[in-house]
């Protein structure tokens, strides 16, 4: 690959942006014919097609997605020099760019990502949701510094990425007051024949909560299952039926939705994560983030709830 001309770079990423050289050509104030002269030999020295023809527009190679993601990262911070030297020409802004797995409740994202906030530099999060598929293509592109998740990189996934282990935390299941009162057998005997909100098929913790059921023999009745941790709670304040959060959200769980806590355990965990391309962390966010582990400091302040352990009792008892 020859030295990179960023001017040529600068045409392709606005050209990549818009959608069309007609479009690129009216915003760079350059005419057609010279921007896709100048892409031409950007392709002839980069030895890659970075283009192909959509209709009327343009559509990325995958050779243009790699390149793409680069210039998104140079021209961004770019800019951000621009503001930083106009306005705080002492200061600089760190920006991280985060991809939070739809499995992942949105209150344990805020709490992993909350230590960043405590840097001395002044931060900017740009927070993205979404499959954890189209999480780790972003963050293959560099579009994303990390996704974090409630599973380590899966090995069948063609991106290069490391997970680092954020902590850990037991569940606790929480109900309705009406709900609560059809079920007012001990918990988790309440829980066998009542209604529960699960997890989808694809999250980690579900075969967990499963197995746990199953230890205890305890067979309630699903009565919805979803991808989407924030779903699930809105279908657990409408009554549907008991469903289990993190236990380090418990008091913001039972504030924000106006729920009973049924019960707690630490038979069940789970973990949190964070990807990233580098298997030594250095982004300053990501790097806060990653040592202060705060859900497992907020673990040990649960010991005041009704807890149930491992237990092998397997007739629905008192627990």
């Amino acid at each position: 690959m020859a030295s990179i001309n960023y001017k040529h770079l600068h045409y392709f990423w606005v050209v990549a942006k818009t959608g069309s050289i007609a479009r690129a050509s009216e915003q760079l104030h350059v005419t057609p014919q010279t921007i896709s002269g100048q892409l031409s030999l950007f392709e002839e020295l980069q030895g890659e097609a970075l283009f192909k023809k959509s209709g009327r527009n343009l559509e990325l190679t995958e050779a243009g997605r790699l390149v793409l993601g680069y210039a998104e990262e140079i021209f961004l911070l770019g800019q951000e020099l621009e503001q930083v030297l106009q306005h705080h020409p002492t200061e600089r802004t760190v920006q991280l760019r985060v991809g939070v797995s739809d499995a992942v409740a949105k209150a344990v994202a805020y709490k992993l990502l909350e230590p960043a906030l405590s840097l001395p530099q002044t931060l900017k999060i740009n927070c993205r949701e979404g499959k954890l598929d189209d999480l780790l293509s972003e963050l293959a592109r560099h579009k994303l510094d990390i996704v974090i998740t409630d599973t380590p990189m899966p090995p069948t996934m063609k991106v290069r990425g490391f997970s680092h282990v954020l902590g850990e935390c037991g569940l606790s299941f929480f109900a309705t007051k009406t709900l609560r009162a059809q079920y007012p057998q001990p918990f988790p005997t309440c829980l066998h024949g009542a209604p529960v909100l699960l997890p989808g098929e694809d999250s980690a913790l579900r075969s967990r909560l499963t197995h746990w059921f199953d230890t205890l023999s305890i067979r309630p009745r699903t009565a919805g299952e979803f991808d989407d941790s924030a779903l699930m709670s809105a279908f657990g304040e409408a009554g549907v039926g008991f469903f289990a959060m993190p236990s380090a959200i418990t008091d913001m769980v039972m504030r924000q939705y106006d729920l009973e806590l049924v019960g707690a355990t630490d038979a069940i965990t789970e973990q949190f994560y964070a990807i990233s391309v580098q298997r030594k962390i250095t982004h300053p966010a990501v790097l806060a983030i990653s040592q202060a582990r705060p859900l497992s400091s907020i673990k040990t302040m649960q010991g005041n709830r009704p807890q149930v352990r491992n237990s092998k009792r397997t007739k629905h008892e008192g627990q």
